[in-house]
């Protein structure tokens, strides 16, 4: 009898080892499923930009700090975005309609037509803010935004194309770091319904720039 006691003793303790090690097991690979995430938005996050299209962090500062609005606060990153939104406007908006001229297939005069149709709506917006804020405006694309215009106008047939959905693609990735930064931290409800429309209309611009099929997505992280 106490064989078999010890039997069934050895073989519950046994079991509840195994129990406890699949346990101690299964909450190891939970905490392992919930940290890739975090490391690879770390390593996104924390990756330096390829193209320089107005980071938030580069944000340039007029000096006049935050001013009282009918809309709220007015922040110097809040006038820095709304002049960018109007900069991004100034060249993207030409680039898309030689697009609609210039390409060859549907896919990349579509993109162009998306890029026209959305900077309009947003070069409307930001002069609208530009006005009613007393922020100064850009009336000319900057020396970048030319020299990528200029890249345009001097390729042609496949090499064009694939420059206008490369730098688009590109500028288009990078200028979301700037839109999520004010869309959190601006107080201004004005600057707010901008940044809503500028992400909208940014995501749009991504998506139809891929389905060109001329997206290099591994130059992208160069």
């Amino acid at each position: 009898m106490a064989t078999r006691r010890s039997g069934i003793a050895g073989a519950f303790t046994s079991a509840h080892t195994v129990g406890t090690a699949l346990v101690i097991g299964a909450l190891a690979l939970t905490m392992a499923a919930l940290l890739i995430p975090v490391s690879l938005f770390e390593r996104v996050a924390n990756a330096g930009p390829n193209v320089e299209v107005g980071p938030p962090a580069t944000f340039t500062d007029d000096g006049r700090g935050t001013l009282d609005t009918q809309y709220g606060p007015l922040t110097p990153l809040d006038r820095d975005f709304v002049r960018r939104v109007r900069l991004a406007g100034l060249w993207e908006g030409p680039a898309g309609r030689q697009a609609i001229e210039r390409g060859s297939s549907d896919a990349m005069r579509t993109a162009g037509e998306h890029l026209v149709d959305g900077h309009a709506l947003l070069d409307e917006m930001s002069v609208d803010a530009g006005r009613e804020l007393g922020i100064d405006m850009p009336t000319q694309p900057n020396e970048q935004q030319q020299g990528f215009l200029n890249q345009f106008s001097a390729a042609s047939g496949a090499e064009y194309e694939y420059l206008f959905a490369n730098i688009l693609r590109r500028a288009h990735g990078q200028v979301f770091g700037l839109v999520a930064q004010v869309r959190h931290t601006t107080e201004n409800s004005m600057v707010r319904e901008l940044a809503d429309q500028a992400n909208e209309t940014v995501l749009d611009h991504i998506t139809h720039l891929e389905l060109t099929g001329l997206v290099d997505y591994a130059q992208l992280t160069d």
